[in-house]
């Protein structure tokens, strides 16, 4: 539904945070992207070059930025695309059960719980060959950039 293109519209995070590749399905609370992890990642320079391993916070990173586009497409009231700005405010039950290497497709699913007030929980899965790999609860909570004083 939306390639890297499409998603620096919505995200603000560029190269080298920005961790989802594309959009595949967008269903009522539930959102579906992949993530291509390469050699090229410069995580993998530094995080056990000569057995690369992706480090599991930028899993959860990755499931964090799918459930920021999952809820950029729930915004009502006060809160919309363009003023808003959501921010990572907890991280629950995160497990992390394989490792994630250099030529994996990590299938990122979220599931959005909670919406209210511009707080929310969304619950994420990453998969990889459709084996999941990790899981986590993610909470958030999202300000006008009125409220932040950057309008």
């Amino acid at each position: 539904m939306l390639d890297t293109k499409r998603i620096l519209d919505f995200l603000p995070h560029r190269y080298p945070f920005l961790l989802v590749d594309r959009i595949v399905s967008l269903e009522g609370n539930k959102l579906k992207a992949v993530k291509n992890v390469t050699f090229n990642e410069p995580f993998f320079l530094g995080h056990f070059p000569e057995n690369p391993v992706m480090p599991g916070v930028l899993i959860i990173e990755s499931l964090a930025q799918a459930g920021g586009l999952l809820l950029l497409d729930k915004l009502e009231g006060k809160f919309t695309k363009e003023n808003s700005v959501m921010f990572l405010g907890g991280v629950e039950k995160a497990r992390f059960k394989k490792p994630v290497i250099p030529g994996d497709i990590l299938e990122l699913e979220v599931e959005l719980i909670f919406f209210r007030r511009g707080v929310s929980k969304i619950e994420g899965t990453a998969k990889v060959n459709g084996e999941i790999v990790a899981s986590a609860t993610i909470l958030s909570a999202i300000k006008t950039k009125e409220e932040l004083g950057i309008a």
